[in-house]
């Protein structure tokens, strides 16, 4: 039996990614209104929970499938890769690209035990937060533009991906660790589901204070909670509020589906892959080509826009669900990968 809560907060993962990412893409100032503080608060944290529910996705799969899992699973990361480095060229924070990594980077770890799987997470956290601490994490970065200087040389590709990319793998793979823990718990049981609810509220609640401890502005961003850099206690409070969602929606998937709308919410988790592309080249593409990537956009209209792709996107999965059993990308990806099965 599937857990429609898990597809339902994918699916708000996207949302708050579309949220976030227009943003970014039409280059809008966020100011004090309700929609930048709520994209603000997404920002790092829906594209977390995305991962986390990748890791969990990778313990379900490799239960399902454990003699051929290694095999898909790198052939999973070759497709991932391919289409990531795709929207690169559209859209420099993608992170289809970081998905391939990470998948490679986890492909030892499938079945190792848990134990194995909580050190490997700490390491990751602890080579991303030394990597902040002995190495320039400006390097290549305009912030004033967003963009990476020499992203597509060798050097250039790899201190992106691994360090200090918008979603390095150090330590973000982190995420996908955690996730592949979660995903080996009974998450059909309730108490289980109020465990992860309780553990996300102590993780954000602790990780949420060392920040505010410290009065130099350096090392306040070293134990900050932002996104940039990704701090170890950036990945406590992204990784608690993850557990948060996971847990709340798991919880929630019986009532939602007594009152129909979880199969709206959660068919759109199960196309995530084909939307998150589609938000890039039909989505920003719709704004390219009206020109309004250019910060002339409000943030309550860039807010508004992004609202509405959300729900077109629901719309439009329903539709193509009716008809074929998995999303375009997903299917393509089905196939690339079955020889390895």
């Amino acid at each position: 039996m599937r857990l429609h809560g898990l597809d339902i907060a994918r699916f708000l993962a996207f949302c708050g990614m579309v949220l976030v990412n227009f943003r970014i893409a039409a280059q809008v100032t966020p100011g004090s209104d309700f929609a930048s503080v709520l994209t603000n608060s997404l920002e790092g944290r829906a594209s977390a929970l995305f991962v986390i529910l990748a890791g969990i996705g990778l313990s379900m799969g490799h239960a399902k499938a454990e003699k051929s899992s290694k095999l898909v699973l790198l052939a999973r990361a070759g497709f991932l890769l391919a289409i990531g480095l795709v929207n690169l060229l559209i859209f420099e924070a993608d992170i289809l690209h970081y998905y391939a990594l990470y998948f490679l980077v986890a492909l030892p770890f499938v079945s190792a035990p848990d134990r194995s799987l909580w050190i490997a997470a700490l390491g990751a956290v602890a080579l991303g937060f030394l990597g902040l601490i002995f190495l320039d994490y400006e390097a290549h970065w305009n912030w004033e533009t967003l963009a990476y200087a020499d992203f597509w040389t060798l050097e250039g590709f790899l201190r992106h991906s691994f360090f200090n990319g918008w979603h390095p793998v150090f330590p973000w793979v982190s995420f996908v660790f955690f996730g592949m823990w979660i995903g080996r718990q009974d998450l059909y049981q309730k108490t289980i589901q109020n465990r992860l609810i309780l553990w996300g509220l102590i993780a954000g609640a602790l990780g949420s204070v060392p920040g505010h401890l410290v009065q130099d502005p350096d090392l306040a961003s070293l134990l900050g909670t932002a996104s940039l850099p990704p701090g170890p206690f950036y990945i406590l409070t992204a990784g608690g509020s993850a557990l948060v969602m996971i847990g709340a929606m798991l919880r929630l998937g019986a009532g939602l589906h007594r009152l129909g709308i979880a199969e709206w919410l959660a068919a759109p988790g199960r196309m995530a892959l084909s939307l998150y592309v589609a938000h890039i080249l039909l989505g920003m593409g719709t704004l390219e080509a009206m020109g309004q990537l250019d910060g002339s956009l409000t943030t309550e209209q860039i807010f508004g826009f992004s609202l509405g792709f959300c729900a077109l996107s629901m719309l439009l999965t329903w539709i193509w669900m009716l008809i074929f059993p998995h999303g375009p990308l997903e299917s393509l990806m089905r196939r690339c990968t079955e020889i390895f099965r």
